[in-house]
This record gives structure tokens, sequence and C-alpha cells, in this order.
């Protein structure tokens, strides 16, 4: 059963809150795979959805700029979803106006022996975002509530002193995973997640043109279709994460990613208007400061 977000008092809260969107899911539990569209209703067309696209990135670009100098905050970005569904292509497209100078992008695969040797956090956390900067989480932490659940053989590779019986491992690792966005949420780290949502029959037309494409061909992998006979056991492990962990300091959106151009819209959109909701400035300086900057400005304008 999923768990239901706990109720913090203002003292408690952290000074972020989700911003609205139809594609917010719920923080009371009750997000339905079934229910969460694969593709927008009434969506522009995509010359419209690029346009709007590169409007947004504009701002974006602006809002990164105060978020460096300020230097306060920190925004994680998790982009989770089932393969072919177009992680990298929305990390690339909604970031491409971004100061790379400010931003970071880490992909999670399987973990080394290193990363095993620590829990299954460590090694998500030491790549998290230092304050003024944009990290970006391609696959992330949630793997191990995601695939190590649909394959839970993997835990036995874990070097783990003990499993729990049952769903409770799952239980206990959503939990830590909720404290742990808690923690970041409480010291400034702005967490947006983002679960790509493509269907089947998208995914496997998706699949077909990485084979018949030459220029896509390097894309496919034999296995990614044998996950395929998975997907049911998948769609369940994303409700009961989504249901489990979106909060209001943590917030996930449910993104439909049968249509590309709109999708990375749909995202772009939501990271726009959570950078404006923080009240970003660039620093001021007191009255001494300025009379100092114009000294040296006299200085410099007057020097042979």
């Amino acid at each position: 059963m999923p768990r239901v977000g706990r109720n913090l008092s203002a003292r408690e809260a952290p000074v972020f809150e989700a911003v609205q969107s139809q594609y917010l899911v719920p923080f009371d539990g009750s997000f339905n795979v079934g229910e969460a569209p694969t593709a927008p209703e009434d969506g522009p067309d995509k010359k419209k959805a690029t346009n709007a696209l590169r409007k947004r990135i504009k701002k974006m670009r602006h809002l990164q700029d105060m978020l460096y100098a300020q230097n306060e905050w920190s925004v994680l970005l998790v982009f989770q979803a089932m393969d072919a569904a177009g992680k990298d292509g929305t990390i690339k497209a909604v970031m491409s106006g971004i100061n790379p100078a400010g931003c970071q992008v880490h992909s999670f695969k399987k973990p080394s022996e290193n990363e095993l040797d620590h829990d299954f956090l460590w090694r998500t956390t030491i790549r998290l975002p230092q304050r003024g900067q944009i990290g970006i989480f391609n696959r992330s932490y949630y793997e191990e509530v995601l695939v190590v659940r649909v394959h839970p053989k993997i835990l036995m590779g874990q070097q783990l002193p003990f499993i729990p019986p049952g769903d409770t491992v799952w239980d206990q690792r959503l939990k830590s995973i909720e404290d742990h966005e808690l923690h970041l949420a409480r010291n400034g780290t702005v967490v947006l997640k983002f679960w790509l949502n493509v269907s089947k029959e998208e995914q496997r037309n998706r699949f077909l043109a990485r084979i018949e494409e030459p220029e896509k061909n390097w894309k496919f992998h034999p296995a990614d279709v044998a996950e395929r006979g998975h997907w049911d056991d998948y769609m369940l492990a994303y409700e009961e994460t989504l249901q489990s962990t979106s909060r209001s300091w943590a917030p996930w959106y449910a993104i439909p990613a049968d249509d590309k151009p709109y999708m990375r819209l749909a995202v772009a959109d939501v990271i726009v208007r959570s950078l404006e909701s923080l009240g970003l400035a660039y620093p001021t300086v007191s009255a001494t400061e300025r009379a100092e900057l114009q000294m040296w400005g006299h200085q410099l304008e007057t020097e042979e």
C-alpha cells in the first residue's frame, strides 16, 4: 500500500512548494498509472510547441543566471521512464540554452563494485548539485525501487547483511527516499521529478525505428525488448513509487511522452515556473560597496 504524505507544520515544511500542473502527481497516494495520459488531449502542433519551448528556454537561461549569481538555491531534476520514452532527447532539448558552467548531467546505470560497497543513496548523493547549480539525474536512486523491484534477484548482489521479507524492503527504501528528499528541500535544493509516460505501443514503434533506421541502430539493445515482458510489473512499481514519494517539496510530474515536442514543452514549463516561484534576484551591494565600485570605475576611466 502507498504511504500517504505526512502533514508538516509551517515550521517543519520546506520553503519550496510544487507549482501546479495538470500532470502533477497528487500527494495523497491516489495516483493511478492507468489513468495517466501518454499523449495530450489537445496540445499544440509541432511548430507551435517548438516555438513555445524556445521561449521557455530563453526564460530559463535568465533564471539560471540569477540562480548562479544568488548562490542560495540548488535545483535537482530527476528523469525516470521506460526505455525509449525520450529522457536523453528531452534533457538535450530543454536544457539547450543553459550555461554548462552551472549545470551537470549524471546518468546512472548498473552500480559499480565501489558503489555497491555503500548504501543505495550514496552514489547519487555524492553527485548532488551545489548551491547555484542545476543537477540532472538521468535515472536515479529511484532505480532501486523500480528495476530492482521488478528484478528482485539484483538484491542478492548488493552485499546487504539482511533483506527484509516481502514488500518491507521496498517500503523501507521509499521511506528513505522521502526522508532524503525532505532533507534536501529543507537545505535549499529544489527537487523536481519527471516520469516520462510513454505507451507500450509507442515504445514498440520507437524500437522498430531503431532497428530500421541505420543512424539509430546504435540505440537498440535486445535487452530492451526483453524488458517489455515485464511492462505490467514496471507500471505497478511506478504507480506505488509515485504514490509514495510525490510530495509538495519534491513533486512528481507524470508527463505524456508519446508526443515528443509536447513532452519537452511540458517539462520546460514546470521547470521555468518552479524557478520563477523562488523569487530569484541578482545580489545587491550596500551603499559603501557602491561607493567603492564607483571609485574603482573612476580609476579605470582616468588611467593613462
